[in-house]
C-alpha cells in the first residue's frame, strides 16, 4: 500500500486521467477527494470507490473554487497529503480565431486555479510534508498551432511547478509535473470524432502516429502519479517528466 492513509485531492477527477488516478489512490490505501463539475459522473465514481472517497463539485472558473475544494477535503478527511492538478479545458483556437474570453477561460482552469489551490492548501501541505503533482502536457514545449492558449497554459504550469518547488522545498512540500503525450481518454476519442475522424480511429493509427502500436491509457499515467504522490519519490522535487511515446519532445510533424 504505497499511499496508506494519505489524503489526496484530484481535480478533474470524475473521468479520464483523473478518475484513473483516483482509483489508483484508493487501491494503494489512500483516501481521495474527487473534484469535478459533472455531478452524475462524480456520484458514479465515488459510489464505486466507496467510503474513502468524497465528491466536491466546483467550477474552477469561479475564483472561490480552490478554497471550497480545500475546505471540503479538510471537513471530510481532516488533512491533505497530496494534490493532483489534473483539471483541464481543451478547446481549439489559433492566433486568428482566439478571443479574450477563450484565452481567459483556458488560463484560469488550466493554470491559475492550480496556483490558488496550492495557496489554499499550503498550510495543510506544510503540516503533512505533502506532495503536489501537476498534470502538464507535451504541448508545453511549443504545442499544436490549434491549441495556442492551452499550450501557453501548460508552459506556465511547468514553470510554476519549478518555481514552487524551489520556494517550498524548505517547507517540506514537493511539487513535480508530468507531461503526457497523446492519451486515449473518452473525451479525446469523442473530440477527434467531432473534428472529423471516423469512429474507431484509435484502432487504425499507424506506427508513425503511435510507435508502440497502441495509445497510452489513463491507467498507465495513474501508475506514474502514484510514484510522485508517495514517499518513495522523496526527496525529489521540481522534476518535469515527459511521458511520451516519441523519443524526442513534441508531436510528430505529420500529425500537426
Amino acid at each position: 500500500m504505497r499511499l496508506q492513509n494519505k489524503v489526496v485531492i484530484v481535480t478533474g477527477g470524475t473521468s479520464g486521467i483523473g478518475a484513473a488516478i483516483a482509483r489508483a489512490v484508493i487501491r494503494e490505501g489512500g483516501q481521495v477527494l474527487v473534484h469535478g463539475i459533472n455531478e452524475a459522473e462524480g456520484i458514479a465514481l465515488t459510489s464505486e470507490l466507496g467510503a474513502k472517497s468524497h465528491l466536491c463539485i466546483a467550477d474552477l472558473k469561479d475564483q472561490s473554487a480552490p478554497e471550497k475544494i480545500v475546505q471540503s477535503c479538510i471537513a471530510q478527511f481532516g488533512r491533505i497529503d497530496g494534490i493532483v492538478n489534473n483539471a483541464a479545458v481543451i478547446k481549439n483556437a489559433n492566433v486568428k480565431t482566439i478571443t479574450m474570453d477563450h484565452y481567459q477561460e483556458i488560463l484560469q482552469v488550466n493554470l491559475t486555479s492550480a496556483l490558488f489551490l496550492f495557496k489554499a492548501a499550503y498550510e495543510e501541505l506544510k503540516k503533512s510534508s505533502g506532495s503536489v503533482l501537476n498534470i502538464g502536457s507535451i504541448n508545453a514545449y511549443a504545442g499544436e498551432s490549434s491549441l495556442l492558449a492551452y499550450s501557453i497554459a501548460k508552459g506556465g504550469l511547468q514553470t510554476m511547478t519549478r518555481n514552487l518547488a524551489n520556494a517550498h522545498g524548505v517547507d517540506g512540500i514537493r511539487v513535480n509535473l508530468i507531461n503526457p503525450g497523446w492519451v486515449l481518454t473518452e473525451r479525446e476519442e469523442k473530440h477527434k470524432i467531432a473534428s472529423g475522424m471516423e469512429p474507431g480511429w484509435p484502432q487504425r493509427l499507424s506506427r508513425t502516429d503511435i510507435p508502440f502500436g497502441t495509445m497510452t491509457t489513463p491507467e498507465q499515467l495513474a501508475e506514474a502519479a502514484i510514484y510522485w504522490l508517495g514517499d518513495e519519490s522523496k526527496p525529489f522535487t521540481g522534476a518535469v517528466v515527459e511521458l511520451e511515446q516519441f523519443s524526442i519532445i513534441g508531436r510528430n510533424p505529420e500529425k500537426l
